[in-house]
């Protein structure tokens, strides 16, 4: 270690501090001979960078090695005396993307303890980083079979680069399910019983028919434009790209079908994601049947949007809290999720891998994460242990057990289909769309304007093909 622990730090702690950071250090190129004299070696400052504070709260409640958190959260300093710098840039437009991309093309000549160590990447752009250079191999750090073994395959398929090397690793899984208001659905199906609001919208012509009865009582079936979206573009049956050519898959004119349908039924409230009026309609004073979200999102978003005071108690009658519940919907899907990669050239390599050990791979501490966040972890074991707990319950789900549907879901996520252009071409579609969706222009129109985007933002796209 760099420096003395801290006299408070426990001799346990200590201990398996020591074993964890030995185990990590064997890996790496420069393990070498002398592995203990590796961690002495290493930075006094290690850099990660994300777009938000999800990974940092994390890390900074759950990591043992944590000693103390600044006052603005800017650094948290480890009981080595290793300081972690955040570097949060927000993830509007490529806003992320562009500065992480600029910082790495810097990174082989940047100052030991200004090499950015770890950051963060999304399901929608893993594979630029994935196959890159700027990414390394998590088992060259020092991670195991073993240590990977009780994850979620697709969390790593979603890391694994051409050649099969691994190259993150998460301590979330996404699936998705469908969340709805339970007095809303007592209103227009006579029930708010999970089981029996599944049966009502098992598929997508009986979504589209329950869709009718509730307008019909004057509410919305969905919010916007984009709140299916997800549960269609998971299902797909290709990748968006062959060779140089873009296919648009039959479900996603699906989905392009039934928006259309929704928005000139005034189905849904035409709004949009993320969107002021989207987040309302979440809250007390909306009147939309349901929203489709995975894991992150009911236990961080839909929850936030539901309270009438968003700093307030998070209990029955602030807001609407506990007149949610969830079913899986129509069909199966996940949405988003963040991996951890250890950036080419890091000066911490024992360090970024008994990070991504204790906050991926330590089945206890991710039982401790969905325990008290209700966030679901990457732990297979312990999921489903959670899952069949009877005493598990969400308030805000008005005591529904929602891990067990997520293990359930969790099983079926397929990501054969996955390709560098997802972010692209699932952004851009939407987009092209929503002017037709307004009557604002004509199909072949918006048709037209995606072709025309998704060549600009591809050089390399020579076509784009659509299903007839």
């Amino acid at each position: 270690m760099k420096k003395t622990l801290k006299a408070l730090l426990s001799l346990a702690l200590m201990v398996a501090m020591v074993f964890a950071l030995a185990a990590c250090g064997g890996g790496g190129e420069e393990g070498g001979e002398e592995g203990g004299e590796e961690a002495a070696a290493e930075g006094q400052v290690l850099n990660i960078w994300c777009w938000n504070d999800e990974f940092q709260s994390r890390f900074n409640k759950y990591y043992p090695g944590v000693a103390e958190v600044a006052e603005d959260k800017s650094t948290t300093t480890l009981t080595d005396g290793t300081i972690v710098k955040w570097t949060i840039n927000p993830n509007q437009g490529s806003n992320y993307q562009d500065k992480l991309d600029e910082a790495l093309l810097k990174q082989a000549d940047a100052a030991p303890d200004e090499k950015i160590d770890i950051f963060l990447i999304e399901a929608d752009y893993a594979l630029k980083y994935v196959d890159s250079e700027y990414t390394e191999d998590v088992k060259a750090l020092g991670l195991t079979d073993a240590d990977l073994a009780d994850q979620y395959q697709y969390t790593k398929d979603i890391v694994t680069d051409s050649n099969g090397v691994l190259k993150g690793t998460s301590w979330q899984a996404t699936p998705g399910l469908f969340a709805y208001r339970r007095s809303i659905a007592k209103d227009v199906l006579g029930t708010d019983d999970p089981d029996e609001v599944q049966a009502a919208l098992s598929d997508w012509d009986k979504f589209n028919a329950v869709a009718e009865q509730a307008h019909a009582k004057g509410y919305k079936m969905l919010s916007g434009y984009d709140d299916s979206y997800r549960t269609f573009s998971n299902n797909v049956s290709a990748p968006w790209v062959t060779g140089t050519e873009v296919t648009v898959d039959p479900n996603i004119m699906k989905w392009v079908e039934q928006t259309k349908e929704f928005t000139d039924k005034e189905y849904n409230n035409k709004t949009s994601l993320w969107a002021p009026e989207w987040a309302a309609d979440q809250g007390p004073e909306g009147k939309v049947f349901g929203f489709f979200y995975s894991t992150w999102g009911i236990n961080f978003t839909l929850l936030g949007n539901s309270l009438a005071d968003p700093e307030g108690p998070q209990e029955v009658g602030n807001g609407i809290f506990g007149d949610y519940a969830v079913c899986y919907g129509p069909q199966s899907f996940f949405w988003g999720g963040t991996w951890i990669c250890a950036a080419t050239g890091t000066d911490n390599p024992t360090l970024v891998c008994d990070i991504m050990r204790q906050l991926t791979c330590n089945p206890e501490i991710m039982k401790e994460i969905t325990l008290n966040e209700q966030d679901y972890t990457n732990t297979v074991s312990a999921m489903t242990e959670i899952g069949a707990d009877p005493e598990f319950k969400s308030d805000f789900l008005g005591g529904q057990n929602h891990i067990a549907l997520f293990v359930e879901a969790a099983q079926k996520i397929d990501m054969s289909n996955i390709s560098p252009y997802d972010q692209g071409c699932n952004e851009n579609i939407q987009a092209a769309f929503k002017d037709y969706f307004d009557g604002q222009v004509d199909m072949d129109t918006a048709k037209a304007n995606f072709e025309t985007k998704i060549k600009e933002i591809y050089p390399e796209i020579t076509a784009v093909n659509w299903p007839e």
